[in-house]
């Protein structure tokens, strides 16, 4: 899941949102929408009620609305069990509350937006860049990051004209690619940089970030050249993507006299913005110093 954090207010309450990417949907924080319905002072356990009460509902959460990482109120981090619109509605049914309609206009509303922001990327374009600043990164970085996004969709892209059609294939096809040019998976690229659910895009270096995107940007123009046609085919574009990226990272690094492949995150350089001075920068890129 392409992580882009977000916070919408009903009547003054935050609820938290991810947009998926690659899904094209919402989720959203199933215990903030219960807190937003009920007024509870302790959501999670009227949550925890409602499970053990109506084991409809109960059986329904667990099958259908997976742990999705999302801010806290301090800034960091957690998995949070998540709901897409669908599942909001259905649990909008199971609780008696006076703001399920307003509640119910409210999201109709998100959506709206949402299809305005498919007729125009731009907005989406600009959603994004203010989700990353409100994160703490710097505009140095989220324009590489931004970048980055372009690319991948254009990759996307054209392995969907391949006939690549399964989000497994598209993990498998990444795969390739990342380990082509880092010499390492996607799963352990994470693990290498200690990561477990959050996006490994977001926690790449400037370096990395640009070499991840050569990667991808070769294998769009090569795939466009070739017309390739399955799995197979698009898996060997892939490859040669990844590979042109692992000689300019090769080059780099006889530069540079040190590996560019970064255990550190850049989330890690980051507070949330409520933290800093108002005259402080975002996000300071030091392992760029």
């Amino acid at each position: 899941m392409d992580d882009n954090f977000a916070i919408q207010l009903f009547e003054g309450k935050r609820v938290r949102i991810v947009w998926d990417a690659e899904q094209e949907k919402y989720y959203f924080s199933v215990v903030d929408i219960v807190q937003v319905l009920t007024d509870s002072t302790n959501p999670t356990d009227y949550l925890k009620k409602l499970r053990k009460r109506d084991q409809e509902v109960g059986l329904f959460l667990g099958t259908n609305c997976p742990q999705v990482m999302m801010m806290t109120p301090t800034g960091k981090k957690r998995l949070t069990l998540a709901a897409d619109l669908q599942g909001i509605f259905r649990l909008i049914q199971s609780i008696p509350s006076k703001k399920a309609e307003p509640v119910k206009q409210w999201l109709a509303k998100l959506g709206e937006q949402r299809i305005d922001q498919m007729i125009d990327p731009e907005l989406t374009f600009q959603m994004a860049v203010e989700d990353y600043r409100r994160q703490g990164y710097s505009d140095k970085w989220i324009n590489e990051r931004m970048r980055s996004i372009e690319m991948r969709k254009e990759l996307t892209d054209e392995w969907h004209r391949a006939g690549i059609t399964e989000q497994k294939d598209f993990a498998i096809l990444t795969n390739v690619l990342t380990q082509a040019w880092s010499g390492m998976t996607t799963g352990e690229y994470k693990r290498h940089k200690g990561l477990t659910k959050e996006n490994l895009r977001d926690n790449m270096t400037n370096v990395e970030l640009a070499l991840n995107t050569l990667a991808e940007v070769t294998a769009t123009e090569i795939s466009r050249q070739r017309n390739p046609k399955g799995m197979a085919q698009s898996r060997q574009t892939a490859k040669e993507g990844g590979e042109v990226a692992r000689n300019a990272r090769a080059d780099i690094e006889s530069r540079l006299g040190h590996s560019v492949i970064s255990s550190e995150r850049a989330s890690d350089h980051i507070r949330p913005i409520e933290e800093k001075g108002k005259a402080e920068l975002p996000f300071e890129d030091k392992e760029n110093k």
